[in-house]
């Protein structure tokens, strides 16, 4: 084999997979946002026809559409800095050790991100019970009343961020702490040498260190969030009133309850074309960071 032809060899089947789970159903959806496909359509492609930009004119003039796209803008503005925050004071927390203690409680702060979302709704359902909850019979024990944790417009939301920002907290606390256990035990040795205190050698040399890794859970963890699905399908399917439904959640009713494929793929060219432009931004807003 020549060496030219070798790297294209390697990453030849990743850009297959890629080519055809990442980028052909992009442009599959783009087309059938052109059209009125439905159920019927799906088993019959001669009922299918093209009606042009019409379901894009229809989304933008939904109520239910904006309603979905409102909600996740709060998930993305509550759970994108609460997860990165906490994730990083875990891992900062757990770097300041290396005993047999500190190595159990990665792996029990890992152990969200590896369990089912069904498990996980499963206990979180019986915690936010009215009658029966966890949280509201701690809550009664100081004299607070029951609360609609997940049943309330108000509450609703929160409820349901919670519950995934602990479980988007594990997998990003182990980021952070390899990239924390790359940093150079040179830098930490002088700065305490000329008299640092441990919060000055953190926010002066320790998170300068580790900007890439903030930056990459920064992307992915904003990328995660505006494809917000799990938790809310799961704990309220979006109620009550579709105070919960993110916009994930908002299409997936639209395509496989409603059957109204083509009115889905339009939604979902939309949300590709909100997560490609925030995404664009926030690395042309690092790209220091992407250099370093």
């Amino acid at each position: 084999m020549r060496p030219r032809a070798t790297p294209y060899v390697l990453v030849g089947p990743a850009t297959v997979l890629l080519l055809t789970f990442g980028v052909l159903p992009i442009l599959v959806a783009a087309g059938v946002s052109l059209t009125d496909m439905d159920a019927a359509g799906l088993g019959d492609p001669s009922r299918v026809g093209g009606v042009g930009a019409a379901n894009y004119a229809e989304l933008l003039a939904d109520p239910a559409f904006w309603q979905a796209m409102r909600n996740t803008a709060f998930y993305v503005a509550l759970g994108v800095p609460s997860v990165v925050v906490v994730s990083l004071a875990i891992a900062l927390l757990l770097n300041q050790s290396r005993s047999r203690f500190f190595r159990v409680l990665r792996s029990f702060y890992f152990l969200p991100a590896i369990t089912g979302i069904v498990a996980i709704a499963l206990v979180w359902g019986y915690l936010y019970n009215t009658q029966f909850g966890l949280i509201n019979y701690l809550l009664s024990l100081v004299g607070v009343g029951p609360v609609q944790w997940l049943s309330s417009p108000g509450l609703v939301k929160v409820s349901v961020a919670l519950v995934a920002i602990w479980r988007g907290t594990g997998l990003n606390s182990v980021i952070f702490l390899a990239a924390l256990q790359g940093v150079p035990k040179e830098y930490l040795e002088a700065a305490a040498l000329d008299g640092a205190s441990g919060w000055r050698t953190t926010w002066s040399i320790v998170l300068p260190l580790v900007r890439f890794a903030i930056m990459f859970v920064t992307v992915t963890t904003v990328i995660a969030w505006l494809q917000f699905f799990d938790e809310a399908f799961v704990l309220t399917k979006g109620g009550p009133l579709g105070t919960s439904t993110s916009i994930s959640l908002f299409l997936f009713q639209q395509g496989f309850s409603g059957a109204r494929f083509g009115y889905a793929s339009a939604g979902s060219v939309v949300l590709f074309v909100v997560i490609a432009a925030v995404t664009l931004v926030q690395l042309r807003a690092r790209r220091a960071d992407v250099a370093y």
